[in-house]
């Protein structure tokens, strides 16, 4: 009796992967006269960990002695870390359970020992030399000054990828920091937001917990941050800086009156 194990991470990969890695799996098992019981599939999850809700269920259910062998489509669906795969693979031994891959057979041998080592340094070297390449273009867009990531209130994406003023976002932008500043509370605020028919960037309603988080992001003066990148002058302003840093003293000093005021009781 044999279960299916098949995994695709979440870079460039879709859930077409799946479907073609089990249909490669079946066909190994027809060739080699295993009986396909169960299929553990764990989509958009990188073998870099071992945090994969299906991969734990098939491990358990090796120890329940419910299958006598497991096919993979190909040596890095079980793991892109050589720990792991040290780990669970004499979890499997010891349970009695054999690994296959489909698309790399391995010998029973001595050379098939070492043959299997060297494909499981190559895939982790593969997995942190891919981390690392992203990383690195990751950086450089932020060096450019390009949008990345969650989108701002009051900004859009123009064509050179750079960020651009929202009309609309940036007057609800410049309300929130205005009215603060002239002295409304933050549920007073909130409270015009949502009765004006205004939305938070992913199109909720405002609270005020993003009302304190507009209010700090330094972005609306122009600031690009990125992981260790900062440039000035980066990004179009949507308020000045003397409103900016009023809005920031005020803040301060409020923060300040609460933790006086909660020394106190």
């Amino acid at each position: 009796k044999a279960v299916i194990y098949a995994r695709y991470s979440s870079h460039n990969q879709r859930e077409e992967s799946i479907e073609g890695q089990l249909r490669e799996c079946h066909e190994f098992a027809d060739k080699n006269d295993l009986t396909v019981i169960a299929e553990y599939c764990d989509r958009a999850l990188s073998g870099k960990t071992d945090h994969r809700p299906e991969f734990q269920r098939m491990i358990r259910d090796s120890e329940r002695g419910h299958f006598d062998a497991v096919i993979m489509y190909t040596l890095d669906r079980f793991a892109r870390n050589r720990y792991d795969s040290a780990i669970y693979k004499a979890r499997l031994k010891r349970n009695g359970v054999k690994i296959y891959y489909a698309k790399q057979p391995m010998p029973d041998t001595p050379e098939g020992i070492i043959l299997e080592s060297v494909l499981e340094g190559y895939a982790e070297y593969y997995s942190e030399n891919l981390a690392r390449s992203i990383k690195r273009g990751l950086k450089e867009n932020a060096l450019q000054g390009l949008a990345m990531g969650t989108l701002t209130l009051g900004y859009r994406v123009g064509p050179d990828r750079h960020y651009e003023i929202d009309p609309t976002g940036a007057k609800a932008v410049r309300e929130i920091f205005t009215r603060y500043v002239d002295g409304e509370t933050s549920t007073a605020i909130v409270n015009y937001l949502n009765e004006a028919g205004f939305k938070t960037s992913r199109g909720n309603l405002f609270n005020k917990n993003s009302i304190n988080r507009i209010l700090r992001n330094d972005k609306y003066i122009g600031i690009y941050r990125f992981s260790d990148v900062v440039l000035e002058d980066a990004i179009p302003p949507i308020i000045d800086k003397e409103l900016f840093y009023q809005a920031q003293r005020k803040l301060d000093s409020t923060l300040k009156a609460r933790a006086r005021h909660k020394a106190k009781e």
